[in-house]
């Protein structure tokens, strides 16, 4: 009984090797064809294919795709399968995949991509945005408190002496004389310093956010012990029309930075039903939209104070510039997009 089964599984092993070779045989040649042809068009373009070349892609994709269909059904070779699986797939993608140009694309991303992944990260935003704003008082109340925490929190190298113990008329000086000195410094650090905190606030975010909430609470140090000093000689107000010019788009793609490692940190740690990496691939996503448009945010933060800090010396005018600008990033990001897409 055992040497009729054996005998039996044999013919059967011997038919499927025939039937697989039977079916490679008849059309292997068309499978070639088509890969070949792939291979042409995704290296090159289209014109890379002659008339009759190109109206014959979607022929041989429909050839394949019944080939796959046989193959499935008849439980052929687990690699033939996999070989049929991959070729369709790439057919299927140039045929009738959405292919556009460079122009569309950033078409797109500004028009939906970017303000779609900020809006997706507004829970995200206002933690940092609560982090930021703690941070400013508390760099506040401790140079209030005393005045040698203005070293610990801004670096001597950059004070240079001319921190807490500047006189009044100094610190209006660096305020409207075109910005040279201490405060001129300070800008160019800030905006050098700012673009760091942006990166490391996202890339850090896979250590489960704690880096990303101290680079943010530590830029929101950095603001409150400048204003305590400005403020405490009666120039708080000067102070936050200088920084408003650039400062609001600045602190914004700060916040938003701080929001993208944020959601890459929490979801790595709150997985939910996901695999961590499967959490943060998805995570991911969203927060590098945003991050590319935190890049955009910079640069336009970089114009404004380096054409405003030395060109615009009112304080209203600087009140009107920061808060204008506040005002299209909030309705670019929020109001307009929400109106245009039906959202309440």
């Amino acid at each position: 009984m055992n040497e009729a089964a054996r005998e039996h599984e044999t013919v059967q092993e011997h038919s499927l090797r025939q039937s697989l070779a039977s079916f490679r045989s008849d059309r292997e040649a068309g499978w070639k064809a088509f890969e070949a042809l792939l291979d042409r068009v995704e290296k090159r373009s289209p014109k890379a294919l002659a008339e009759e070349e190109l109206l014959s892609l979607p022929m041989l994709y429909r050839s394949a795709l019944s080939s796959l269909s046989v193959a499935r059904a008849t439980s052929l070779d687990n690699a033939l399968i996999a070989y049929l699986e991959s070729l369709c797939l790439r057919g299927y993608l140039y045929l009738y995949g959405t292919r556009r140009g460079l122009a569309p694309r950033i078409a797109s991303f500004f028009l939906h991509d970017w303000p779609a992944a900020v809006r997706d990260l507004w829970r995200e935003t206002l933690v940092s945005f609560a982090l930021m704003t703690v941070g400013a008082i508390a760099g506040f109340r401790l140079v209030a408190a005393d005045k040698s925490w203005f070293d610990a929190i801004i670096p001597p190298s950059l004070a240079g002496g001319r921190g807490p113990d500047a006189s009044a008329e100094v610190l209006r000086t660096m305020l409207y004389d075109g910005g040279s000195g201490f405060l001129s410094g300070f800008a160019a650090y800030l905006f050098t310093h700012n673009v760091q905190v942006a990166i490391l606030a996202f890339a850090l975010g896979f250590a489960l956010t704690v880096p990303t909430v101290l680079l943010v609470l530590l830029n929101g140090c950095m603001l409150g012990a400048l204003l305590q000093v400005y403020s405490s000689k009666g120039l708080g107000i000067e102070l936050g029309g200088w920084l408003a010019i650039h400062g609001t788009t600045e602190l914004f793609a700060i916040m938003l930075a701080g929001a993208a490692g944020m959601r890459i940190g929490t979801r790595i740690a709150f997985p939910g039903d996901l695999t961590r990496m499967a959490a943060a691939a998805r995570a991911g996503r969203v927060a590098a939209s945003a991050m590319v448009g935190v890049t955009v945010m910079l640069l336009f933060a970089g114009v404004l104070e380096g054409i405003g800090r030395q060109t615009i010396t009112g304080d209203v005018t600087r009140y009107a510039i920061g808060g204008g600008m506040l005002a299209f990033w909030l309705a670019y990001f929020y109001l307009v997009q929400m109106v245009a897409h039906g959202e309440s």
